[in-house]
């Protein structure tokens, strides 16, 4: 196997959160699907604004309110280039992938009539499912579901029979939280913009480990959470291509998404204003672009070899375990690995592991409908990023076998 030239010692030193201890056991974090540990770069962004120019964007004269929206604006930009946007208003920022996800559902209640299609995958995050419920029982549309294999693969076959001139939405994670399965979105776009279909992309999950390139996908929305990517929670981009954004109608109203406001009549801001009612997480923001700057120091395609590389030996390892089952075996993913032992609840042996310093999330993942396919109440899922070594995954298999042999 080729070793990646990362120094992750080095890497390590620069997340304080990865010195403490829990229940007197080295903190060992594998709960990176749920959220990302902060490195001091960012930490430091964030303590600079409080300390230095915390003040409100666009609406002041004064040097700090002048300095926040510079540093602002400045995130966006970085924000655009990352994900090769083509251009700035074309990246909403919002308070994380749900908002985003809402905001474009609720958009389309005004395009969608009854008897209209929208397709969601059967791996979606509740967040990918229930704003697409309630936008059909405005409407009168049809929820669709697209099936998966039991390898957690999507049946692309089938998803091109479900396909036709009614569908008018198509709504698909890029990699499932539940599963790591990394899904063909860009064979989704291209089968959807056949019949005439919007995508939208959810890319909370693949943004730590894939980047994502807007304009070779050819997507019409995608969405990601900046506290995935080593960002601050609360703050997250709805990329959104130009037209379909000047054609939704605002989601809130407020402060900062007007043109003018009188009592009888009120005109939008142009975007991405238009979407950002109120005062945003301004720090939040700025912190975000601090993040992606940290990331491509080091290098995604390294940080996505690497990760790759603990997939591989925590599978290995975790497979030589006994009654250990792992469910999504699809040929392309992140590095997730949900399992169960048979004959113990993943709650019972996710409580062992805190006890040993362990952090990794037990049950549905806000992803029921993938459990209900599987029949099971719920999985251990264990997810890597690029701090976390192969002696962390030797820590988890041992306490796994020591679960185990405790609960059996």
């Amino acid at each position: 196997m080729i070793q990646t030239a990362l120094d992750i010692q080095t890497i390590r030193k620069d997340f304080p959160i990865l010195n403490r201890k829990v229940n007197g056991n080295p903190l060992v974090y594998l709960d990176n699907a749920a959220t990302s540990q902060t490195p001091q770069q960012v930490i430091d962004v964030i303590v600079d604004y409080y300390s230095s120019y915390n003040a409100n964007i666009h609406r002041g004269v004064h040097a700090l309110s002048q300095e926040a929206t510079d540093a602002y604006e400045n995130a966006r930009h970085k924000i655009q280039t990352h994900f090769n946007i083509a251009k700035p208003q074309e990246v909403i920022l919002s308070s994380g992938t749900t908002h985003s996800i809402n905001l474009v559902a609720n958009g389309f209640s005004s395009l969608l009539k009854k008897g209209d299609e929208v397709l969601v995958s059967a791996m979606e995050h509740h967040s990918n499912i229930v704003p697409w419920q309630m936008l059909c029982e405005r409407t009168g549309a049809v929820l669709k579901v697209i099936p998966m294999s039991l390898e957690g693969e999507l049946l692309m076959d089938e998803y091109r029979a479900l396909l036709s001139p009614r569908t008018k939405l198509v709504f698909c994670n890029h990699v499932s939280n539940a599963l790591g399965t990394i899904n063909p979105i860009q064979e989704i776009i291209d089968e959807a913009h056949k019949v005439g279909a919007a995508v939208v992309i959810d890319g909370a999950q693949a943004a730590p480990h894939i980047k994502a390139d807007m304009q070779q996908l050819d997507v019409d929305f995608y969405t990601v959470s900046a506290h995935k990517l080593c960002g601050p929670t609360g703050v997250g981009m709805l990329y959104g291509k130009e037209e379909w954004l000047t054609k939704l109608p605002p989601y809130q109203g407020g402060g900062e998404m007007i043109a003018e406001v009188t009592f009888e009549k009120t005109t939008y801001a142009d975007l991405p204003h238009k979407f950002e009612a109120g005062t945003p997480n301004i720090c939040g923001g700025i912190a975000f672009g601090a993040a992606l700057d940290y990331l491509n120091a080091i290098g995604m395609e390294s940080i996505a070899q690497y990760e790759h590389e603990l997939l591989t030996y925590a599978t290995q390892q975790l497979l030589n375990i006994e009654g250990l089952k792992i469910y999504g075996t699809a040929k392309e993913k992140t590095s997730v690995i949900s399992f169960n032992i048979e004959g113990i609840h993943p709650y019972d042996i996710g409580t062992i592991l805190d006890k040993l310093g362990i952090a990794v999330r037990t049950g549905h993942h806000c992803a029921q409908p993938v459990m209900d396919f599987f029949g099971i109440p719920g999985t251990v899922r264990a997810s890597f990023s690029f701090y976390n070594t192969k002696e962390e995954v030797d820590l988890l298999v041992k306490a796994v076998e020591r679960a185990r042999s405790m609960l059996l």
